[in-house]
């Protein structure tokens, strides 16, 4: 892969501090995926094996609500990644994403990442300490509309 789509991967925070041999280690593990407008990536309750970086385009993460619409949770762009959790708890997606524009996605399995547990524990580490930062970062984002929520009946009853 090029210098360019190396600079990419860099600046991203899943790659953020990775040594270069550890960047072209996991870069060489990723699999390109294109995705039109429109189509479903994976659908809430799927099983998932993948985790995706987005190079280009727009995806909507979406999940249903009780009375079956939809609720779009968050807009990824290029440089996020999502679908990690999956590669983690091993449990069914607890979001649907559809591609919003035409999109370029680099797909990273849960084979993948076991396969760099057995040959660079420490790269592996490196690699889940920031996937853990980012879920960090997700949590804070989430508690933070959770309070703004809560506190909106207070604020009406002023």
């Amino acid at each position: 892969m090029d210098a360019e789509l190396r600079g990419f991967l860099t600046s991203t925070s899943f790659f953020g501090g990775l040594p270069p041999e550890m960047v072209d280690k996991v870069m060489g593990m990723l699999k390109e995926r294109p995705i039109r407008k429109g189509e479903t990536l994976f659908e809430e309750g799927d099983s998932g094996k993948s985790m995706y970086i987005v190079r280009n385009g727009a995806l909507i993460v979406e999940r249903k609500m009780h009375d079956g619409s939809l609720c779009r949770l968050q807009m990824m762009r290029p440089g996020d990644f999502f679908g990690v959790t999956t590669l983690i708890e091993m449990e069914p997606r607890p979001f649907g994403c559809v591609a919003e524009q035409d999109s370029l996605l680099y797909e990273l399995t849960n084979l993948d990442l076991y396969k760099l547990y057995k040959e660079d524990q420490k790269g592996y580490i490196l690699v889940l300490q920031n996937i853990n930062r980012e879920l960090c970062r997700r949590l804070r984002k989430a508690a933070q509309r959770i309070a703004a929520l809560e506190d909106q009946p207070h604020q009406l009853k002023k």
